[in-house]
């Protein structure tokens, strides 16, 4: 018969010249702070702890996890199969195995597991940052978990009825009433679709229902974790805005009258599911006094705002690891990219970026640790909770955009990582106030707690920083009051600290670079102009992961 088509056996390549993945490596022996700053903010008592965790969620299988949730995101069912509302939200399995982790490693019990002052939330925020390098979505209903329980101390009958279950590291997926449950995950929901940020302009109402139980009817515009058991939220009472918890079930074991409207299609956060709710006579516990309801939720938000930081933290730390990776493992025209003179420059600049974040984020989690029994760390606190919030969550998408591109086109593919880290890089300045509202948060913060500016300042270095120090206080003395200003007011804040952490807690040539580009000039507009007459090849090499 007539000849066939030709058949081609073998490869016609062999793959050469490809970096091998960043996966089953020790998360915490790779970073070059976090292990010595975590022991000097309390929590030496967690390294073995933290570095077990850290080796366990960057294996393979987890990273797959991570994709697969990512990929496959969650259905909202209004209604089952005969027509009864059911407002439920279906996930992956990844998605459920990923809470089994974070859970069953205590992710949102840790800091209430020892007294206030021993490193608890320190070793926390540390394995909550190492998660974040793997896997976002997850962590908003742990964060809100870890954050609600704060704000419920003012009620003792609730903090009670919900304390144990919300300290169990187990994760029950099962919906049901609390009672019914191994472990209980709580949400939040405050804005609405007319006010925002501005809370106070809520339209959602309670109206007193009898035995401390109110009737809520009203929406949520975003409502964060909509599958968990509780939502805090806020309503217009008889007297006022006031806080209160509206549970899926009610203690009889029916279920309330919260409706899920529908999911948001957003640019990231894909494995998580937020929600528009509607109450109608919904029933809700008041927490705290009537009127009351924003200085109630507010301890919530302070803590939320922490998790902020430290999901910035893991996004940035990833994105850099993964590019210090690729250029380490990768050659072109005749060298590996990180022995390039400019790529060195790229990396070391984004390492300058994570390490001086690192330092912010946990000198902060140690000041959220001690502030109970400590009035000068509360006093901190209320300073740098917004200037960290506001410099390191708007850091974050530069940086993941530059390392990405040092990657080149294999940066762009969904395998890669990046293109996930980079949709999820604008959330945490967006989530619990947007860049507006946290600057105004600080310059009100300033005028209403001057003794907080005071303690702030105290922890600055006045050698390395006076003349910025000097414009702080001229700022504040002269124009605290224009609020156009605030955004700079914040930002020179940030850069004075973390100039001040550097030159307290790195190397004299790592802290040298960094205030000389960042304090005084010696600097491009974009990542990666750093001035050659510094030491790079060796401040780049400390974004190198560790195998």
């Amino acid at each position: 018969g007539a000849p066939g088509p030709p058949r081609f056996s073998g490869m016609t390549h062999d793959v050469l010249n490809q970096a091998p993945p960043l996966e089953d490596y020790d998360l915490l022996a790779g970073d070059p702070l976090l292990e010595e700053a975590t022991a000097r903010e309390g929590g030496a008592w967690g390294i073995e702890e933290i570095g077990r965790w850290g080796r366990t969620i960057s294996t393979s299988d987890v990273y797959r996890l991570a994709d697969e949730a990512n990929r496959n995101q969650p259905v909202l069912r209004t209604h089952d199969r005969f027509g009864f509302r059911s407002d439920t939200v279906e996930f992956h399995p990844a998605w459920h195995r990923l809470m089994e982790l974070s859970v069953g490693d205590g992710l949102h019990s840790l800091p209430f597991e020892k007294p206030p002052g021993e490193g608890a939330r320190v070793v926390r925020d540390a394995k909550f940052m190492l998660m974040a390098q793997i896997e976002q979505g997850h962590g908003c209903p742990i964060s809100m978990t870890t954050s609600v329980l704060p704000a419920l101390r003012v009620d003792s009958d609730l903090h009670d009825r919900w304390r144990d279950r919300i300290l169990t590291r187990t994760y029950d997926q099962t919906f049901g009433p609390v009672e019914s449950k191994s472990g209980v995950l709580l949400g939040m929901g405050m804005t609405e679709k007319q006010g925002g940020s501005d809370v106070r302009a809520n339209t959602t109402t309670a109206r007193p229902g009898g035995d401390g139980m109110y009737l809520l009817t009203g929406h949520k515009w975003f409502t964060s974790a909509p599958m968990c058991d509780a939502f805090l939220v806020l309503a217009q009472a008889p007297d006022g805005l006031t806080c209160f918890l509206i549970p899926r079930f009610l203690p009889d074991g029916s279920r309330n009258d919260l409706r899920l409207v529908r999911l948001k299609d957003k640019l990231g956060n894909r494995s998580n599911a937020s929600s528009e709710m509607e109450f109608e006579n919904a029933a809700g516990w008041r927490v705290g006094e009537e009127g009351r309801g924003v200085q109630t939720i507010i301890e919530m938000v302070n803590h939320t705002r922490l998790d902020c930081v430290v999901g910035s933290l893991g996004i940035m730390r990833q994105a850099v690891s993964q590019a210090a990776w690729h250029a380490a493992h990768r050659s072109a025209f005749g060298a590996r990219l990180i022995d390039k003179p400019l790529m060195t420059n790229v990396i070391a600049d984004l390492e300058l970026e994570v390490e001086a974040a690192t330092l912010m984020m946990v000198r902060l989690s140690g000041a959220f640790d001690r502030a109970a029994a400590d009035p000068d760390e509360e006093a901190f606190r209320r300073i740098a909770t917004p200037v960290a919030k506001y410099w390191v969550t708007k850091r974050c998408t530069p940086v993941v955009r530059e390392a990405l591109e040092c990657l080149g086109g294999n940066g762009y593919v969904e395998e890669s990582v990046l293109p996930r880290l980079f949709r999820e890089s604008p959330v945490n300045a967006i989530w619990e106030g947007s860049g507006n509202v946290i600057a105004l948060d600080v310059a009100r913060a300033i005028a209403r707690n001057p003794e907080s500016f005071e303690r702030f300042v105290e922890e600055l270095d006045k050698e390395a920083v006076p003349h910025l120090i000097e414009d702080i206080r001229g700022t504040v003395a002269s124009r605290l009051g224009d609020e156009s200003i605030a955004r700079r007011l914040t930002e020179s804040l940030a850069l004075a600290w973390a100039a001040s952490a550097m030159r307290a807690h790195t190397p004299d040539e790592v802290a040298d670079t960094y205030l000389a580009s960042r304090i005084h000039g010696r600097h491009g507009t974009e990542l990666g102009t750093l001035d050659a007459e510094m030491t790079l090849r060796s401040i780049a090499d400390r974004a190198l992961p560790v195998r």
